[in-house]
């Protein structure tokens, strides 16, 4: 075996032969040591050197910059130039020859390396580097590896590495891996917070200046400052220039910097020179800077997260985990004692989350749900599973872009979007719709907006891209002109040889990108657009889109309730038919139009949420009207009438306790349980019905009637009767609605009656109110022959004096009944 040339000792390489060891008995270990340790140069060089591995191996790395410092790193220590026997290779970029062993590659290459062959023919080892940060393509990457080492390649080492993960249950993913634990080595780091919480109001880069130049003045050695991106480094770094001593020289260091620009934020100071690097969350791990003695934690991280409802991804500024600050304070450690300076105040240390969340838990999926269809199986060993309304969104937009079939599974057309390094919206436009505009389209919509603050239109992005001089010359935005070079270089890279033979609008390329964010105008002075996708958008009024009837909206500002556009084109209106024309659909409704009070009955186009055309239906069937009214009449509730009242309410003792026994088989008919299954009973008298008034005059008791049944009702006759018939055969309304089944009647139609009237099975007396012949109640009573015997005869004295035609008789219950005076002059 081979010894890996000589170098410093780090932390690392009391561990090495444990490490080696684990992996020659398993074949997979998990290693945790924190940053500084020396794992990412060290632990490859010695795999290598080992003898384990008969072919390439393979470290994944999640940024370009920590690719391309580590391959840099470790072909230095063997003395050789990148591209030997350490190379790298990333999107659009790449340093390997037939002599390399190792390679350094960011993370979405080894996914499309998988499509190309499932069994990695001439790799024999993966390392993923920086785990913890639980990036979507390494998650996916270990899932896959794990999928392909036990159907394919038995042999395939696999390897994660982590700063500050918790190893355990990575290491139970893994079947119960080997866990090999680095001490790490650290000085110790003094932390300072601030007194007092910082005021809402106040700017966050004039709070990082004054913090750093504080810390400037209190300190010696390098700085190491982290902000949330690069235009918070570059605002800071302009305020910091006119403030700093002559002897400071700043550095920034994100993703998008040049590599030379890289290359000096990690070089040493020169001699004299105090160096301040200003830093994104890229220099939190992998990277070494050196001679960095104190770090400035500004608190903020930028992130990307999706929102499954809305189908949007954007980047959102968050506070730091206790996780990230841990490792930011820790840069302030490496070389000597530190100190480290935190933008908050000590006491909001409790309101920070413990870790970040992975990505796969925040993320937009559709390349993820294009991996796993390619793959042919959603079945893989994720360590967190990815969240399955996400997945359904993302698999949604596949099949809407034509890279799914509607079974879900892979179409050519996928297979060519995954081949691609892009999102697949934007793939899917490139492929579609071709030639260089649509390239610079993706490219654009790829980075970040090199018009910020600007107004909307796509259009204007493409005529700064074009020619910035002659754009800045005529226009007053600023121009992002970093920005729109790495945008003009992607364009040339992604740019196919050839395309459809056709020529579209920015517009009508978006639309391509993003058929679910068509947007038309809804009616009004206010510039509000309904997406195609369900959800809102609104722009400012007086800007050129304004008043566009449709558009594709392309970035939003994120607010939930009705974002603002902030990138958009306009559609015109024969491109959407040329584009997604055969995605368009007549569609008949019946629907009940609560603002109109009425059925409404429409025939519509239809794209997704967005409604085209739009005509009466004037034949619509009866059960459709039907249906539309019965949505009306959950709005306004039952009509109730005196009569359908009633026949409820004995149908409702029917069930109770008038039912000879409890549960008799009679329906419920309170409110709610008639409305749950009104389409069962009551539709067929709702066909005529057209408005609420219709509704209004609805009479229920013969629909509740029908709802009985002929056997029930004659079964109801016998158990509430719904009338009384007087001895003169007159039938009388029996009132169920109070403690007792109740009648009124004029006292001389009674006559004759000496037995007190009982109600069903159960013999209920019927409470009879006994009118005077001007129809006013002259006496209430439940026992009709005690009232005669009794009572009678005072009602008999008052009565008669005023009501003389009428007969009062001595004995009523011997007299005759009637409903008539006595003729005149008798």
């Amino acid at each position: 075996m081979t010894e890996p040339p000589s170098a410093s000792r780090l932390p690392i390489d009391d561990v090495l032969p444990d490490l080696l060891a684990a992996l020659a008995r398993r074949g997979m270990a998990v290693l945790e040591a924190p940053p500084g340790a020396g794992k990412t140069t060290r632990v490859p060089l010695a795999l290598l050197h080992s003898g384990l591995v008969a072919g390439r191996i393979l470290m994944l790395e999640p940024r370009r910059l920590a690719a391309r410092a580590a391959a840099e790193r470790m072909a230095e220590t063997l003395g050789q130039a990148v591209g030997a026997t350490v190379g790298y290779r990333m999107r659009g970029e790449t340093r390997v020859s037939g002599a390399t062993r190792i390679e350094v590659v960011t993370e979405g290459i080894l996914t499309r390396m998988i499509h190309t062959d499932a069994a990695l023919p001439g790799v024999g080892a993966l390392i993923f580097d920086e785990f913890h940060e639980r990036s979507l393509n390494a998650d996916l990457g270990l899932a896959l590896a794990l999928d392909i080492r036990a159907a394919l390649r038995p042999d395939l080492l696999l390897l994660p590495m982590s700063a500050t993960l918790d190893a355990a249950p990575v290491a139970a993913l893994m079947g119960d891996a080997p866990r090999i634990s680095s001490p790490g080595r650290a000085f110790a780091v003094e932390t300072r917070w601030l007194p007092r919480p910082l005021p809402r109001d106040a700017r966050f880069e004039a709070a990082m200046a004054d913090l750093i130049l504080q810390a400037v003045a209190e300190t010696e050695g390098g700085v190491l400052a982290f902000l949330p991106g690069e235009g918070e480094i570059r605002r800071t770094g302009a305020i910091l220039d006119r403030r700093l001593p002559a002897d400071c020289v700043i550095r920034p260091l994100f993703g998008a910097l040049d590599g030379a620009g890289q290359r000096l934020a990690l070089a040493p100071a020169a001699a004299g020179l105090r160096k301040i690097v200003l830093a994104t969350a890229i220099a939190e791990t992998s990277l070494t800077i050196p001679d960095v003695r104190v770090v400035i934690d500004g608190g903020r991280a930028r992130r990307s997260r999706f929102d499954p409802s809305s189908g949007m991804s954007r980047l959102v500024t968050e506070r730091v985990t206790r996780a990230e600050a841990q490792q930011r304070q820790g840069r302030a450690g490496r070389v000597a004692p530190g100190v480290c300076y935190r933008l908050w105040a000590r006491a909001e240390d409790g309101a920070l989350a413990a870790f970040p969340l992975p990505q796969i838990a925040a993320a937009d999926l559709a390349s993820l749900a294009l991996d796993l269809a390619i793959w042919g199986s959603a079945d893989l060993a994720f360590l967190t599973p990815p969240p399955a309304a996400a997945m359904a969104e993302a698999q949604a937009l596949l099949v809407m872009l034509g890279a799914l079939d509607d079974a879900g599974r892979i179409t050519p057309h996928g297979r060519a979007l995954a081949d691609l390094p892009l999102h697949p919206r934007l793939g899917h436009m490139l492929i579609t719709g071709g030639g260089p505009m649509a390239a610079d389209l993706a490219a654009l919509m790829a980075e970040r907006d090199p018009l910020h603050g600007a107004a909307p239109d796509l259009g204007l992005r493409l005529l700064a891209l074009r020619d910035p001089r002659g754009f800045a010359a005529r226009h007053s935005h600023s121009i992002d002109h970093a920005a729109i070079d790495r945008i003009r270089a992607e364009s040339r890279r992604i740019s196919p040889s050839a395309g459809p033979d056709r020529e579209l609008s920015p517009g009508g390329l978006a639309a391509l990108a993003y058929p679910d964010r068509i947007g038309l105008r809804r009616k009004g002075d206010v510039p509000r657009w309904l997406l195609s996708g369900g959800k809102g958008a609104a722009m400012d009024a007086g800007l050129p889109l304004s008043q566009t009837r449709m558009i594709v909206v392309t970035d939003l500002d994120g607010e939930t309730r009705e974002p603002r556009i902030r990138q958009a084109a306009a559609l015109p209106e024969e491109e959407f038919d040329q584009i997604l024309g055969a995605g368009c659909a007549w569609t008949r409704s019946c629907t009940w139009d609560s603002r109109a009070g009425r059925v409404a009955a429409r025939e519509q186009r239809r794209f997704a949420a967005l409604v085209l055309e739009d005509r009466p239906w004037p034949d619509a069937p009866p059960e459709a009207r039907a249906r539309a009214a019965l949505q009306g009449l959950a709005e306004t509730g039952l009509p109730w009438t005196p009569a359908a009242l009633r026949l409820r309410a004995r149908i409702h003792l029917a069930r109770g306790d008038l039912a000879p026994a409890k549960g008799a088989a009679f329906p419920d008919t309170s409110d709610a349980a008639l409305m749950a299954s009104a389409a069962d009973w009551l539709l067929p008298w709702l066909a005529d019905v057209r408005t609420k008034a219709d509704l209004a005059a609805l009479d229920l008791a013969e629909p509740l009637r029908n709802l009985v049944g002929a056997e029930g009702m004659r079964q109801l006759d016998r158990l509430v009767p719904g009338h009384f018939e007087t001895p003169l055969g007159r039938r009388i309304a029996i009132d169920y609605d109070s403690a007792f089944p109740s009648i009124e009647v004029r006292l001389q139609e009674m006559f004759g009656v000496a037995r007190h009237p009982l109600i069903g099975p159960k013999s209920v007396p019927l409470r009879i109110t006994l009118l005077s012949p001007g129809g006013k109640p002259v006496q209430v009573t439940s026992d009709l022959p005690r009232f005669w015997a009794n009572s009678y005869q005072d009602v008999r004295r008052d009565m008669r004096g005023r009501y003389p035609r009428h007969p009062w008789p001595d004995d009523p219950t011997q007299a005759e009944p009637t409903a008539r005076a006595k003729p005149r002059g008798t």
